[in-house]
């Protein structure tokens, strides 16, 4: 594995087929490499020895008796009403596309969702050759630089994201950027519905936040990060990158899903702030244990493309997410994808949706680390003491979670924790 890990990729699914197991894994090795569904005169056996993907390994798993998606096929001869299910690794030599991201995904997250032998197929991880850092930068600041841009050195980042998530005028946001960098954040990002809409512009926006927060700098050395929202068209993003570094921010936010790969491939070219990087859309790829990609795959992709940070949800989430699955992925934020010193790509996990003083003490005991970034909305804008209170209750809720104090304990004698706590509940999220 030592030597193929260097020349070729590999990839890991859940398949489920009411196929032979090693026949379905064929199929799935000739349809995205040198196969297709009859012989050609081309395909030698010199062609396929170089060229075609290699079936790795096959793990069963049990049956079922019913498929998980419509279309599917099954054999003609000789079933037997169960339906296999299996985890299969494959691998293809980086001869084939080269240490290209589009096209390694169109390798391994291709056709193969629509292979008809398959009711059921889900691309679990992937593991890429050194080769790819040749060619792809990954994340300019990552973790120490997001450390180093917002002065925070060791604790988690406090985090918001601007509520109402539309309908404010840019001095309206500018006013409770204000109040917040008042309070003490860390971090503001742009809902992602904010962008550009013409009741809020991104360039009357973007100037009267940072404006402020130069202010908040000029007087207390340090410079809260703000995620301005630059998502768009290509032109319009490297534009609105430009704009964030002239009026001296740190960070830019850009919606994964709604640009692509490329997009932010060219926007880390060029960008000179970290990059912000949000899932809206993921349920698309991920909410269907039939189907789709796990997080472990998809965030390989944009660490290597060049995101700083990543949004993995959170503990006790509004959405449909459970808890294992959300520390898995901050956890793989965390874990380097190379070998070569240096150049790990490793990021910041961003915990949002839902998230609030009673998540801080289930997030540190699950996570063990310290390095996230915890974005609270309504968390932090729904304190009853207004919006300074909301940030200083969510710094007490992590004071007393690292110094191992029970939250009921550290409440006594902090008023914003205590209301919080009245208003939000107990914690939760415990591991």
């Amino acid at each position: 594995m030592a030597d193929s890990a260097k020349t070729r990729v590999h990839a890991r699914y859940w398949i489920e087929t009411a196929y032979p197991l090693e026949y379905a894994a064929e199929v799935m090795a000739g349809e995205q490499s040198s196969g297709t569904f009859i012989k050609v005169a081309g395909e030698t056996a010199e062609l396929k020895e170089a060229h075609g993907a290699r079936m790795e390994s096959i793990r069963e798993l049990e049956p079922v008796n019913a498929p998980s998606l419509p279309g599917a096929g099954t054999p003609k001869r000789d079933f037997d009403g169960k339906w296999r299910r299996a985890e299969v690794a494959l691998s293809w030599p980086i001869e084939n596309m080269g240490p290209s991201l589009p096209n390694l995904v169109a390798t391994v997250a291709g056709n193969l969702f629509e292979l008809k032998p398959f009711s059921g197929l889900k691309l679990l991880d992937i593991t890429l050759p050194d080769v790819f850092l040749t060619k792809y930068r990954g994340p300019q600041f990552g973790v120490p630089g997001t450390r180093r841009l917002t002065g925070v050195p060791q604790r988690p980042l406090v985090g918001t994201i601007i509520k109402p998530s539309v309908g404010l005028s840019p001095s309206a946001t500018a006013e409770m950027v204000d109040a917040l960098a008042e309070g003490g954040i860390d971090f503001i990002k742009d809902d992602e519905l904010q962008a550009d809409g013409p009741h809020c512009p991104f360039a009357e926006r973007s100037a009267a936040v940072l404006e402020v927060l130069r202010r908040h700098r000029d007087r207390t050395g340090r410079m809260v990060m703000y995620a301005c929202n630059i998502t768009g068209d290509m032109d319009e993003m490297l534009e609105r990158l430009e704009t964030v570094a002239e009026l001296e921010g740190t960070c830019a936010m850009v919606s994964l899903n709604s640009v692509g790969l490329p997009a932010v491939v060219a926007l880390r070219k060029r960008s000179a702030v970290a990059i912000h990087g949000h899932r809206n859309g993921w349920g698309i790829y991920g909410r269907s244990p039939a189907i789709g990609m796990s997080y472990i795959a998809y965030q390989k992709l944009y660490r290597l493309a060049g995101v700083d940070h990543l949004h993995v949800n959170g503990l006790s989430n509004k959405f449909c997410e459970d808890d294992a699955s959300v520390i898995a992925s901050a956890r793989e934020c965390l874990t380097p994808m190379f070998d070569v010193p240096g150049r790990g790509c490793e990021i910041m996990p961003v915990f949002s949706s839902g998230q609030s003083v009673k998540q801080a003490a289930g997030t540190w005991a699950a996570l063990g680390s310290t390095d996230l970034i915890f974005a609270c909305g309504g968390g932090i804008m729904g304190h009853p003491g207004g919006i300074g209170a909301g940030v200083r209750a969510i710094h007490q809720a992590w004071d007393a979670a690292l110094a191992g104090i029970p939250i009921e304990v550290a409440a006594r004698e902090n008023r914003e924790l205590r209301e919080a706590m009245e208003t939000f509940g107990t914690q939760t999220g415990k591991q």
